[in-house]
C-alpha cells in the first residue's frame, strides 16, 4: 500500500515510547535483539487476516457497536474563539447549572436499513467528567449550564449510526455540545496471539477514516534513530491488517529512548466499509482515539 502522508503528532510521545520501547537504548528502533529470529511483517499480516476472516471474533465484531469516529459533536458552527478551542482541547470545563438526576439505563443504536442494537447508557455525570478530564476550573474554560438526553450521528464499524447522546448546553452558544452516551460493545477476543518476534511497534490509534473510506489515518511510534515510518495494509474481503515499519536507521549520533508519535495516512485499494481494521503485531482491532477530546470506551 502507498503511504499518502505523515506528520508529527503533538502528544505525550516520551511517555508512550517509554511504555512501548522495551529494548536496550541502542536498539530502540526495534523490539528484537541481534540474532533473534524475525517474522516478516507481511507474513504476520497474512496470518492475522487468515485468523480473523470467517472467525467467531469477526462475527462478533460485525454484530457490535464500535465507534470509528468522533463521539463528541461541537456546537453548530464550531467553537467561537481560540480560547474556547483551547479549553476543549485541554478538557477545561466548569459546571454552572444542574445536571439531570435520572436517566434511562439503556438506549437504541440504529443503523440505516433497520438494524439496531440496545446498549447501556453512561450517566450524565460520568459523561460530563469525561469531557472535563478531571480538571477543576482554571482558564480558559467552557461553562456547562445544563444537559438533556438526545441523539447524534456516530461513524461506527457498521457504518453511520444514530445513537443516544447527552446534549450539554454551553454558556454563550445557541446549540449544544453532544457526547455519545451508548456504551461501546466489548471487543471480541482475538483469534491469534500477539507476535513477539515481529520488528516495529503496534499501531497506536486510529484517528480518521476519509469520507469515501479509502484512506485511514493512524498514529504510530517512531524511535529516535528511525527514519520516517511506513504503514502497509494487507487487504482481504473481511479485514485490513496494518503493519508499521521504518525506512531505515540514522547512522550518526547515539540512539536514545526518546521518540515521537507520527500520523500516517494509508490509501486502501477499496473502501474499508465494514471490514475490521487490525494491527499486525497485537492481532487486535485498531482502536479509534481522537487527537483531542474524549475517546470511546473500548473495553
Amino acid at each position: 500500500m502507498r503511504v499518502a502522508s505523515s506528520r508529527s503528532v503533538s502528544l505525550l510521545a516520551a511517555v508512550a515510547l517509554a511504555a512501548a520501547c522495551l529494548g536496550a537504548v541502542s536498539g530502540c528502533g526495534s523490539q528484537q535483539k541481534a540474532g533473534d529470529s524475525h517474522e516478516e511483517p507481511a507474513h504476520r499480516a497474512r496470518k492475522v487476516a487468515a485468523a480473523w476472516d470467517g472467525s467467531a471474533a469477526s462475527a462478533a465484531w460485525r454484530a457490535g457497536y464500535h465507534p470509528m469516529g468522533e463521539v463528541v459533536q461541537l456546537p453548530r458552527g464550531g467553537l467561537r474563539s481560540n480560547a474556547d478551542t483551547r479549553a476543549y482541547q485541554i478538557q477545561s470545563f466548569v459546571l454552572r447549572g444542574t445536571l439531570p438526576a435520572t436517566r434511562p439505563k439503556s438506549g437504541r443504536v440504529a443503523w440505516a436499513g433497520g438494524e439496531s442494537l440496545t446498549r447501556p447508557l453512561t450517566g450524565v455525570d460520568e459523561s460530563y467528567n469525561t469531557l472535563a478530564g478531571g480538571r477543576k476550573g482554571g482558564k480558559p474554560h467552557l461553562a456547562v449550564t445544563g444537559a438533556k438526553l438526545g441523539e447524534m450521528r456516530v461513524d461506527t464499524s457498521r457504518g453511520p449510526a444514530v445513537v443516544p447522546a447527552w446534549l450539554f448546553t454551553l454558556e454563550g452558544y445557541d446549540s449544544p455540545l453532544k457526547q455519545a452516551a451508548a456504551v461501546p460493545s466489548k471487543l471480541p477476543q482475538p483469534p491469534i496471539k500477539r507476535a513477539s518476534n515481529v520488528p516495529g511497534y503496534p499501531i497506536d490509534r486510529l484517528v480518521k477514516i476519509s469520507a469515501d473510506g479509502r484512506r485511514v489515518s493512524v498514529v504510530t511510534l517512531q524511535g529516535a534513530c528511525d527514519n520516517s515510518p511506513n504503514v502497509h495494509a494487507w487487504e482481504t474481503p473481511d479485514s485490513v491488517v496494518l503493519s508499521a515499519d521504518v525506512t531505515g536507521k540514522k547512522r550518526d549520533g547515539v540512539c536514545t529512548k526518546q521518540g515521537k508519535l507520527q500520523q500516517v495516512t494509508v490509501k486502501l485499494d477499496r473502501p474499508i466499509r465494514d471490514r475490521v481494521l487490525l494491527d499486525a503485531i497485537t492481532g487486535k482491532p485498531v482502536a479509534f482515539k481522537p487527537l483531542h477530546g474524549p475517546s470511546p470506551s473500548w473495553s
